[in-house]
Formats: C-alpha cells, sequence, structure tokens
C-alpha cells in the first residue's frame, strides 16, 4: 500500500484493502504497425479471478497510478496505458485518432493473458472516456462502463455552436506537452494560474493557427491539422464519431459530470440516447466544474460500487434510484429515476423595461452596443476547461461593461427551482452579418453579488436566416443546469456578443479562422419584444 493510495481510500471512505499489490510497469504493447504503447499492470496478490479495469490516458501513467493501485487493492486487476506519442509511448499524438484501433489491440492482448477472466470495466474522465467509448461495442459479454465528464462525440465539443473552443485547446495543448516534457512543473503551473494567464496571451495572436507558438513555444501539427482539415469538414469528423456505438448491446455505464463541464450537454446526449434504447443508466451530476478535485480523483467510490456491481455482481452499494443530482443554491443532494425528473412547469421572463425581466407583457423598446474584436467581451467563470477561474464566480467585471447588457427580474418571494436546460429567445439586428450572442442566466443574491449559473452561445453567418425587416429570431438553449433561487434572490439575464477566450471572437468578416487579421466592430441591437428567458422549472417540495 503507498501513501497516495492509503490518502486516496482515506478521502473517498473507500471499502477495506483486500489484499497487496504487484505493479508491473512499462510493459511494451506492439500495435499493429509496429509502434509500442507503454503500459502498466496492476494485479492482486491473492488467488482469483479477478475482473480487469482499463484505463488509456494522454496524461502519464503515474498520475493514475495511486487510483489504479486503490482498484487493485480492492480486487481488481488494472491496466494503464499512455496513449501514442505520450509519455514514453512511441508514435506521434494524433487526439482522437488512433483510439478505436489502439484500444481493440490492447483489448485482444488483455484478452490473451492468462490473468483475465472474462470480465472488464472502463473508466476514466474526459479523454480517458473517449477512449471508452471508442471500443464500446467490442466489449466481453460481462463489461461495465464509468464515464465522466466526456463525450462519444467530440465536435459539438471542438466547434460549440459553429464557434471555437479557443480556451479548452489552448489550455489543452499546454497540458498534454507540459505532462510529457516537464510533468512536475506543469503540474506547478496548473495549481498557480500561469496555464489560463499563456492561454489568454496565446489567443490574443493573429493569426490564430499561429497560437500553438506562443502556448508551447513551438508548432503543434495536430493544431495545424486540425486548423487545415478540420472546420466545416463532415468527412473529418467521420472516423472520430462514435456515438453510433452507443447501441442495445452497450454494457451499463455510469455517468458522471458536473453543472459546470463544458461537456455536459453532450454527454447529455449520449445518455439520453442509452434510455431511448431502453438502457437504465446511472447518471451523477456535481455542482462540479472540469477538472475539480473531486473529478480528478475518478469519483474513485463511485466507480468502485459501480464496478463491484455490475462485475463482481455485488449491488450491495449501489444506490437504488439510478439519477443523483447536486441541486446550487440548496446545496442539496436530490435522487431521481429518470433525467430529467418529468415534464417541466415552464416559466417565461420577458423584458419588461429598461434592465428589467418580468412576467407581464414585454417592452417595445431595445437595447444596442457595440462590439469591438480588437477588445472582444470576456469570458468570466462557467464551464470552461481551466484549473482557475472555472464555476461559478462574481460577474460584476461582465455585467459592468458596455458591450453587454443585462436584466433583472424582481425579488423572490418564494424558492424558484429549475432542473434541466433553460432556453433564451434573441430578437435583435446587427450592421454586420457575422455576429454571435451569448446570453447568461445568473442568481444575484441579497448582497448584490451576482453568480452566474449557466449559459449559451451560437454564431451566425449571412446565411442566417433573419425576417424581412432584417431581425434575427434565434433560440439559444442554456448548458444544462439544477438550481434553486431562494427567497430574497433574484434572476439576472446577461447578453452579449462574445465570451474570449472561451470561443475564438468573431471578427466580423469571411476571412478563415485560422488566417484571420482583419477585425470589424459591430453594433447590435436587441429587441425587448421577442427577447425572453423561458426556465424549466420543477416543485421539489
Amino acid at each position: 500500500m503507498s501513501l497516495s493510495s492509503l490518502y486516496l481510500a482515506w478521502l473517498e471512505d473507500l471499502p477495506p484493502r483486500l489484499n497487496g499489490v504487484k505493479k508491473t510497469r512499462g510493459l511494451s504493447l506492439a500495435m499493429d504497425d509496429g509502434v509500442i504503447l507503454k503500459t502498466d499492470h496492476y494485479a492482486p496478490r491473492s488467488e482469483g479471478p479477478h475482473p480487469t479495469i482499463l484505463m488509456r490516458l494522454p496524461y502519464g501513467r503515474r498520475g493514475f497510478g495511486p487510483i489504479a493501485e486503490a482498484y487493485a487493492e480492492r480486487g481488481f486487476h488494472v491496466v494503464i496505458q499512455a496513449c501514442r506519442g505520450t509519455e514514453q509511448s512511441g508514435g506521434e499524438f494524433d487526439p482522437f485518432a488512433n483510439e478505436r484501433s489502439e484500444g481493440l489491440a490492447t483489448l485482444r492482448w488483455i484478452e490473451e493473458q492468462p490473468w483475465f477472466d472474462g470480465r472488464i470495466g472502463l473508466t476514466g474522465p474526459s479523454y480517458l472516456g473517449y477512449a471508452q467509448w471508442a471500443i464500446s461495442d467490442a466489449l466481453p459479454p460481462v463489461a461495465a462502463m464509468a464515464t465522466k465528464v466526456t463525450t462519444s462525440n467530440f465536435r459539438p465539443v471542438v466547434f460549440p455552436s459553429g464557434a471555437f473552443h479557443l480556451n479548452l485547446w489552448l489550455s489543452w495543448v499546454q497540458v498534454i506537452e507540459g505532462l510529457r516534457k516537464r510533468p512536475l512543473a506543469t503540474a506547478a503551473r496548473m495549481f498557480s494560474g500561469d496555464i489560463e494567464r499563456r492561454t489568454d496571451r496565446a489567443a490574443a495572436i493573429l493569426p490564430l493557427i499561429e497560437a500553438d507558438k506562443a502556448a508551447v513555444g513551438h508548432k503543434i501539427p495536430f493544431w495545424r491539422y486540425w486548423f487545415e482539415h478540420s472546420i466545416g469538414n463532415d468527412a473529418f469528423w467521420t472516423d472520430l464519431d462514435h456515438s453510433h456505438r452507443l447501441s442495445e448491446s452497450t454494457p451499463p455505464v455510469h455517468f458522471i459530470s458536473g453543472w459546470y463541464d463544458f461537456m455536459l450537454d453532450p454527454l447529455l446526449a449520449d445518455y439520453s440516447r442509452l434510455v431511448a434504447l431502453g438502457h437504465t443508466p446511472y447518471l451523477t451530476i456535481g455542482t462540479w466544474f472540469h477538472v475539480a478535485e473531486e473529478l480528478q480523483r475518478d469519483n474513485l467510490r463511485e466507480t468502485l460500487i459501480w464496478m463491484r456491481a455490475k462485475l463482481m455482481g455485488d449491488s450491495s452499494g449501489l444506490r437504488q434510484r439510478p439519477v443523483r443530482l447536486h441541486i446550487s443554491g440548496r446545496d442539496e443532494w436530490h435522487e431521481f429515476d429518470h433525467y430529467p425528473p418529468g415534464p417541466p412547469a415552464p416559466q417565461i421572463l420577458r423584458i419588461t423595461g429598461p434592465g428589467t425581466l418580468g412576467q407581464s407583457g414585454s417592452s417595445t423598446g431595445s437595447d444596442i452596443y457595440r462590439y469591438d474584436p480588437a477588445d472582444p467581451t470576456p469570458n468570466l467563470g462557467g464551464a470552461i476547461f481551466a484549473f482557475t477561474g472555472a464555476g461559478a464566480v462574481d460577474q460584476a467585471p461582465l455585467e459592468s461593461r458596455t458591450d453587454t447588457l443585462t436584466y433583472t427580474g424582481p425579488v423572490l418571494t418564494a424558492d424558484l427551482t429549475i432542473i434541466g436546460q433553460p432556453s433564451v429567445s434573441i430578437a435583435a439586428r446587427a450592421a454586420l452579418p457575422h455576429a454571435d450572442f451569448f446570453a447568461r442566466l445568473s442568481d444575484v443574491g441579497p448582497d448584490g453579488v451576482s453568480r452566474n449559473i449557466c449559459d449559451g452561445f451560437i454564431r451566425l453567418t449571412p446565411e442566417t436566416p433573419r425576417r424581412t425587416d432584417g431581425s434575427w429570431h434565434l433560440t439559444l438553449p442554456l448548458h444544462a443546469t439544477a438550481h434553486s433561487f431562494r427567497p430574497g434572490h433574484r434572476l439576472r439575464l446577461l447578453i452579449a456578443s462574445g465570451a474570449h477566450p472561451r470561443y475564438a471572437r468573431n471578427m466580423g468578416t469571411d476571412e478563415h479562422i485560422s488566417i484571420a487579421t482583419v477585425m470589424r466592430s459591430n453594433d447590435i441591437e436587441v429587441l425587448h419584444e421577442g427577447t425572453a428567458l423561458t426556465l424549466p422549472t420543477f416543485d421539489l417540495d
């Protein structure tokens, strides 16, 4: 037992340790083209049979070693493998491209081992979850999955609503490159906020194809390849989309995510697809962001309970109701049979006057602002890939800008609970046909502090349909949430035309995003009539 696995066991309140562990590190697994992937095997020091857990990752094996050891101490063989081109594995890292073929090759190797007894579980967050989906249709009959803050299809993650997810990819390349070359220094940069500061500096570089050098000091082959081949190219994504592998025969899945995770909505799409196919997947969502500590510990206890239930037939720790949601505002966990819990009672708030929301009829006025890509409206908190600054934060710096609009509802006299996806209807006009709209719902406390709950984004082009008066009438789904606005609080809707560098700024021209350098300001008019906030409300009492 290592100090790290002992600490994890205490932190996660794990079941007692059953056995010691034999560690075999640095195994060399040859892929079909001869490239060697470095692999570690953690084996229980006790008589079998024992099921196997597989994790394939691009972040380095040692960082996940304590998790593997904790599983192995409780009766599982554990295999951890560094993806191609990461850590000491050979080849060049090409995100998503090789996880199907090399995941299958690794499965074949596991199946040939004398200690493999036919039972296998796949687990891990983010990229590790995508690697699970890539081979989910090739698992043996007794199998289980625990997919966390991830999705089977990364296209809407890379290009949400038609924009480029700039913050994610500039930050992620720093993590991938840093863990490969200087893991300890990179870990320090995560905690210090240096990843985010360098992302901000790199995001200001134009043209964007050169931003990789500002982020990591040299060219990144896949960054440039993606700019040249992936944008607007359906064929590029065909082999990388594994959503078609979700089927009637998909093994039992436990989905785990956070209300401030940028992959939450695609994950919920995977969950809904399995429900529609007749499955009863488990779903756990906390008020977490993508790299929150709870998620980075791999939700070890939840996964261990799930794997024991589905691979060992021990359901003693498994909760009865499959859906468990944290309701922010109340700071309470609630369990349900389904997500959403049932049909919501929609509540609609409209703009009733300058800066105000209400349930009465709309005002006939409008509000204007200028969006300037040379001083783009910044992102502040929310569902972003960041080690510092993600989640719910004070929105005052954003709401005080002249390129944002805010509308605030009356003081609540009773709880208002929403579960699911709010949406914002926006009626607007703009001087230029290239425009973005960003909408955010916040909770304003009695102290006047406004904290973001959820948001949505859409990018418009000259092809976006307009009405005869030249206006757009748009619907922006906000990302899913579960939140109670308490008595004494108010709801606030913010509307802007950017959230930089979360989304690559709209330059206002037809230039390709990879080479664009010309910037044109855009005058935006938001019409009160036709702009509204729709809330999926539930009564929890």
